[in-house]
């Protein structure tokens, strides 16, 4: 049998849960100011949250929060209440950049979200159902989640975490006890227990970087992506499509003249024995 010495002092956590309440309220005080509600204007109605990156009124949210809306409202934690313009918006990483028409005071630091790792803390700041500025903690459960956008592209790199999210979080800041945002909460599985999804910081910056340089987010493609579709009589399950196939000589063309003849040359496939096998290469069993 063991020993157990009686007149061993119980360990006092309290030291340490002070420091964890110590770390959330400071990071939520450097954050906090800066995220707003985000009201559409005009057209469907709906709202979300966004938090300000830059003296002047960028303010980061969620495409599906401004969805097709070209003018939103922005009400600070203070009461402030001014409009801004939608300067760009990313379908196939779900964010969107807002100007707002005056400055909205505080802003925020996009940190590293390379440097996370699974355990970290995670602190949500939103309006979950019209609670405005609500602020919910968990950690990090996973990085490098892999999610699609409502274009059908997969979104990569995106942060897993077990912070309380509800509609009306979508666009607000996932934080760090550093008081830097990690991630722009974007959706959550209804249902479940505690899963929800952001997508990182670092995604966020390049989108917003290339918002601001171009108006949109520019990206590369081959000419051919697969696409689902629904099945007909004689055609396998999964197939491929050719959506656009610029001709072999487009880059001697006026820029004009490539688009109109690369829409003119787009090949739709046909149940042939072609078609089965690009699918086939492209999606095995």
């Amino acid at each position: 049998m063991g020993y157990m010495d009686k007149d061993i002092a119980p360990q006092n956590d309290w030291a340490l849960i002070d420091a964890y309440s110590q770390s959330i309220a400071a990071a939520v005080d450097v954050v906090g100011p800066a995220v707003s509600r985000i009201e559409r204007v005009g057209g469907r109605q709906g709202h979300g949250s966004g938090f300000a990156v830059s003296p002047d009124g960028l303010i980061i949210t969620n495409n599906h929060v401004v969805d097709d809306a070209k003018v939103v409202r922005i009400t600070t934690p203070d009461g402030f209440v001014t409009e801004g313009r939608v300067l760009g918006r990313d379908v196939d990483t779900d964010i969107a950049l807002i100007r707002a028409n005056t400055s909205t005071g505080a802003w925020a630091k996009l940190g590293d979200s390379q440097r996370l790792r699974r355990g970290h803390i995670a602190i949500a700041i939103g309006n979950p159902l019209g609670f405005e500025w609500t602020v919910t903690a968990g950690i990090v459960s996973a990085l490098g989640r892999s999610m699609r956008a409502a274009s059908g592209r997969l979104m990569d790199d995106v942060i897993q975490t077990d912070a309380a999210l509800n509609p009306g979080n979508s666009g607000g800041p996932l934080v760090s006890s550093g008081g830097e945002v990690i991630g722009v909460n974007t959706a959550v599985i209804q249902g479940a227990q505690s899963i929800a999804f952001a997508v990182a910081s670092n995604t966020a910056n390049f989108v917003v970087s290339e918002i601001l340089r171009y108006g949109q987010v520019r990206r590369a493609f081959i000419g051919i992506s697969g696409i689902r579709s629904c099945c007909r009589a004689g055609w396998p399950l999964r197939r491929a499509r050719c959506r656009r196939l610029p001709c072999a000589s487009a880059a001697s063309k006026p820029m004009g003249r490539r688009r109109r003849e690369g829409c003119r040359r787009a090949i739709i496939s046909s149940p042939s024995t072609a078609a089965r096998s690009a699918a086939s290469m492209i999606s095995s069993d």
